[in-house]
């Protein structure tokens, strides 16, 4: 059985939504973890999160502050740990147009960092956070996304000897997460009794923090090394979306940002002669690999996809309803909330 106690983990971008939700998971399910290290540049954020999570309560918590752009910090942040959850990255996809060489020097310059400073250290595990606007990308910074995903399913032909692994985790968009649409809508509700509609068609996936994390510590458990792994998670409508937090809100189209799409894919049927059904997830692996695919099959159980599967938000089979929303709204965010 999966067991983090006595190893070290380091999480990049540990004062975001998901690395606050991964710290509570570990801290709660494996409270002999030797070590946690939560590493981000935000020392307002790490102060914040430290009144939450203190070393005093929780002895083997360590704040580091520090920069993927920097690797050298990274190798001295890696040293003795055994699992990186790679979290960190520009996130937002009209600032990442806006100012794109900056996006790149996180997202892909930072990844680089990441790969060679766990190469260069005993890390044994590596699970490397995606997006599903990795997935075909229209922006950049799914394009950035996208070639993070690359360095990390590579790194797995580089390593040697070495016994480490690295995979990828791709899902859709967090529920409540920092950033993201429905505290946005749920503000402007309270600011203005109005909220803008991008376009009325828009799709998008849609995953808990918790569901996340289960993904995260899947790949962590599971990993051979270069999958890319895929929830299957409901789809919902950005309309929906809206008459759950604000029924009886304005509701003005004000069109679609820079880099946005009305759909969102997590599997292109490119990606279809490489997927496989695992059950609860489905898995991208990679074209080339150090394992013996026969091996991982029946060891997973994996059943390979029909040549031409695709996976989209706008052709889901699951769906979020108004009612649903409402009441995941109510569990997940942490917002005071009243349709």
């Amino acid at each position: 059985m999966f067991d983090l106690t006595g190893k070290s983990i380091l999480i990049t971008g540990g004062t975001g939504s998901l690395g606050k939700a991964l710290t509570s998971h570990i801290l709660n399910k494996y409270p002999e973890t030797r070590r946690l290290i939560i590493y981000s540049r935000d020392e307002q954020k790490q102060f914040q999160m430290a009144q939450e999570y203190s070393p005093k309560d929780y002895p083997q918590i360590r704040y580091f502050i520090g920069d993927v752009r920097d690797k050298e910090r990274l190798i001295r942040a890696f040293q003795g740990v055994d699992y990186v959850i790679h979290a960190a990255a520009m996130k937002h996809v009209h600032i990442a147009e806006y100012n794109p060489d900056e996006c790149i020097k996180t997202n892909i310059g930072g990844a680089e960092n990441v790969v060679e400073a766990c190469l260069q250290t005993k890390v044994e595990r590596v699970v490397a956070l995606s997006t599903d606007k990795a997935c075909a990308p229209i922006n950049l910074y799914g394009a950035t996304k996208l070639t993070s995903d690359k360095l990390f399913i590579a790194a797995n032909n580089i390593k040697g000897d070495k016994p480490i692994q690295f995979s990828v985790v791709r899902y859709g968009n967090v529920m409540g997460s920092n950033g993201s649409v429905i505290p946005f809508f749920i503000n402007k509700k309270n600011v203005e009794n109005k909220l803008p509609i991008t376009d009325p068609n828009m799709t998008r996936f849609n995953i808990s923090l918790q569901g996340g994390v289960d993904m995260v510590m899947h790949a962590l458990e599971h990993a051979w090394g270069g999958e890319l792994f895929v929830p299957k998670i409901p789809s919902y409508k950005i309309m929906d979306v809206a008459n759950a937090i604000g029924p009886n809100c304005d509701k003005p189209v004000v069109g679609i940002r820079p880099g946005e799409k009305v759909h969102e894919e997590m599997i292109t049927p490119s990606d279809s002669f490489y997927t496989y059904d695992l059950g609860k997830y489905y898995t991208i692996l990679p074209a080339t690999h150090s394992w013996k695919l026969d091996d991982y099959i029946s060891e997973f159980k994996a059943e390979k996809v029909e040549l031409g599967f695709s996976y989209n938000s706008g052709d889901n089979t699951e769906w979020e309803t108004v009612e649903t929303l409402r009441s995941l709204i109510k569990q997940h965010v942490d917002i005071n909330f009243e349709a």
